[in-house]
């Protein structure tokens, strides 16, 4: 009984990597954006995604944001938010990060007990920044490409290193064990209904504004990562070069002259 009611996320997801598969060998590559090859395939599932969220996900947001009170999704917020910060311990430490790892642990041991669980968020309270690290940032990290935009089934926005990387992020969920099967469901479709329900008001606003939300959404995407990759900073391939000692600098003064105040702007940059 427990194989057939596994959890239903990790179905889609190898259902996701199977399609985007078959995607390339069908050859639903588009030339028309380096970073989105797969266009062709990531149109049809945006389009069914966004079918499944105006039928269902956003109004079962749309009542859960208006029914229930404000500190009730607060606290359902704080609880998973909690549970999510014991893998982005692990995530920092993985990258090296160990100041923000330890924070993150102490985050979960103190909502974890003070907190009642997580449904209260004392750790902000008390100063411990939160942070949202997933192995696919890891990846990241260590140099691992992020290959192709993928837009997956019911999932959403993602890449393939991210993707590749969902089955570590499906194992590390302690809410992935929670007995029994039927509870740890509904917390799942639960969890979903409230991470919609918090970006709500911007979907909205997006929706009007936006003349391709296929590519609004992709581009903000590939553009957030990069900058959760790397905490906000320019990747490897902007950031600044190396300064240049004196004899190098005076070298390359001799073979092209250059006036000396573009001369000091070459080395701010």
């Amino acid at each position: 009984m427990k194989s057939k009611n596994m959890n239903t996320l990790p179905r889609w997801r190898g259902l996701a990597l199977a399609l985007a598969a078959c995607a390339v060998l069908a050859g639903c590559a588009s030339p028309s954006n380096p970073q989105d090859p797969l266009e062709k395939f990531n149109r049809a599932t945006f389009a069914f995604n966004d079918a499944v969220d105006r039928v269902a996900l956003k109004p079962a947001a749309t009542a859960y944001k208006k029914v229930l009170p404000g500190f009730v999704q607060t606290g359902v917020s704080n609880f998973f938010g909690n549970l999510s910060d014991v893998w982005s311990s692990a995530n920092n430490l993985m990258q090296g990060k160990g100041q923000e790892g330890m924070s993150d642990f102490m985050r979960v041991a103190i909502n974890s007990t003070l907190g009642i669980g997580g449904v209260l968020d004392i750790a902000s309270e008390a100063g411990l920044q939160k942070h949202n690290e997933d192995f696919g940032q890891t990846l990241g990290v260590w140099g691992v490409p992020s290959g192709p935009y993928l837009m997956l089934p019911l999932l959403g926005p993602s890449t393939i290193r991210d993707t590749a990387a969902l089955p570590a992020d499906i194992w590390a969920d302690p809410w992935a064990y929670k007995e029994p099967v039927n509870v740890r469901n509904i917390g799942i479709g639960v969890r979903a209904v409230d991470q919609r329900a918090s970006v709500l008001e911007a979907s909205n606003l997006f929706e009007e504004a936006a003349l391709d939300r296929y590519e609004f959404i992709r581009d903000g995407y590939l553009q957030r990562r990069q900058s959760r990759i790397y905490d906000g900073e320019s990747g490897p391939e902007k950031d600044a070069p190396k300064e240049e000692s004196k004899d190098e600098a005076q070298s390359n003064t001799q073979v092209v002259p250059e006036p000396a105040s573009n001369a000091t702007e070459t080395q701010r940059k």
